[in-house]
């Protein structure tokens, strides 16, 4: 035989060797299959749907089998970044791995290892003074982009009852937009606290009921409230995809967004830079937390249903950039913490990753206002009955804490019995809100669109 002829014959003989050893000798089995022998032996159910299991094998797969169920589901699902939620008595939900998503005590012991690198004013200054800069270089911002000249775009006032709302569109990069609306107190005979109002991921975000009544109490009660789109949400979308906020660079574009809105704002004269607030649920909260962090024009913070330490933002808008890499590693409550002494109320509620604040993240809060002497600028609300949401319970403590701390007047709003009276808020159409028109026929000629165009601002 010929010895060409014969060497191949042997490599195609060793192949097949290595392919039986791969299929055969690996006991590789598809997921669908070893869900079903898991099901069986531990007498339990686990919810899917097609797409999560197809095309999916594992190697070894009885061989991480273990008498426990919970470990393993572990064993099972880790090699292939997936996870189960428990939802009942032996029911689970299949998942994909959350990276942002630790185990309670897991979070509570990394803040404690964070903790113990500084013991005073000094030592905590340090540390923030090592965070924040490596914050801006993380964000993508360190230079900052030029900040752009060209006019805001606005819409006429829209009168109510104590209150104005105007849209507003701000360029904050070439052809790049940041859209919301002011709601202004309708008379006012002194200089104006603010309070930015970025809102998370819940449905018509800045558009939904809530929202727009918060927003108009705090302009019921003296102040200048700011609800903005998040990147690709609302107007955004006349630019960009809706899968693009699910995008890094999201995150990157909301934060100078928020960062030129404050510079806009501050050049009125009508407007008391003593008194700059922000205040966000969920995703908003996430977002007020960093801003809080990077930008010290910021005097008063209000994160609602979104602090944890062991829950780093579910959302690439939140947790899709290294900033929680910076100062060689942080979380979003010593971030948080960086707002002292200036004022801060952090809401939580019992059925979201805030349910444990009362018991560790906010004791840890309360030691870093204590270097300043300032423990009692500090707050938690804790609702231990509630979800997440952004209801009338959450809200209360936000105009009680708006009221105290920028001196907002509820005369007219509140009863002898504390409580707000919000029925003279006018509920405006989504389209309403819109300030580039219905269609998007206002929308200016050179912006820009599609998420390929926006990366080669950064290039």
């Amino acid at each position: 035989m010929n010895k060409y002829l014969l060497l191949v014959c042997v490599l195609v003989f060793l192949s097949k060797v290595v392919s039986a050893q791969d299929s055969d000798h690996q006991y590789r089995k598809p997921l669908k299959e070893v869900i079903e022998l898991i099901e069986k032996r531990y007498d339990i159910t686990i919810k899917y749907n097609e797409e999560q299991v197809d095309g999916k094998w594992l190697n070894y797969a009885a061989w991480r089998f273990r008498a426990d169920v919970e470990e393993t589901l572990k064993n099972v699902l880790a090699p292939l970044d997936m996870k189960v939620n428990k939802e009942g008595d032996r029911k689970y939900k299949l998942k994909e791995y959350e990276y942002y998503r630790w185990e309670v005590k897991e979070g509570w012991d990394y803040l404690d290892q964070l903790g113990a690198q500084y013991h005073d004013r000094e030592s905590w200054e340090l540390r923030k003074n090592q965070i924040r800069p490596a914050l801006y270089e993380a964000l993508r911002l360190s230079p900052m982009p030029e900040r752009l000249r060209s006019k805001p775009i606005l819409t006429a006032k829209r009168v109510f009852q104590g209150y104005t709302v105007q849209n507003f569109a701000l360029e904050i990069l070439p052809g790049v937009y940041v859209n919301g609306s002011f709601y202004t107190p309708l008379k006012n005979k002194r200089k104006i606290p603010v309070v930015l109002s970025p809102d998370g991921h819940w449905a018509d975000h800045r558009y939904r009921k809530d929202a727009q009544i918060r927003c108009a109490m705090i302009a019921k009660m003296g102040g200048m409230a700011i609800s903005y789109d998040l990147f690709a949400w609302g107007e955004s979308l006349l630019q960009f995809n809706a899968e693009d906020h699910r995008k890094s660079l999201a995150l990157t574009v909301q934060t100078l967004g928020g960062i030129r809105i404050l510079d806009y704002i501050l050049e009125n004269k009508e407007v008391d830079a003593t008194r700059i607030g922000i205040c966000g649920g969920s995703g908003g909260g996430s977002h007020a937390v960093l801003m809080t962090a990077i930008d010290e024009r910021i005097t008063l913070s209000i994160p609602v249903v979104s602090l944890s330490s062991y829950f780093y933002g579910g959302c690439p808008c939140e947790s899709g950039l290294p900033i929680h890499a910076c100062g060689g590693g942080t979380n979003n409550v010593e971030l948080a913490a960086m707002a002292a002494p200036r004022p801060q109320l952090v809401i939580s509620d019992g059925k979201d990753w805030t349910a444990h604040m009362p018991q560790h993240d906010y004791p840890y809060l309360q030691k870093i206002y204590g270097y300043y002497g300032e423990e009692n600028n500090v707050y938690n609300v804790h609702l231990p009955e509630d979800g997440h949401d952004f209801g009338y319970s959450k809200r209360k403590p936000v105009y009680d804490f708006l009221g105290k701390h920028f001196s907002l007047q509820a005369t007219g709003l509140q009863s002898s019995d504390g409580e707000y009276d919000e029925s003279g808020c006018t509920i405006e159409e989504k389209t309403a809100l819109y300030v580039f028109g219905v269609r998007g026929e206002n929308l200016p000629a050179h912006a820009i669109h599609g998420f390929e165009n926006l990366e080669k601002l950064f290039q």
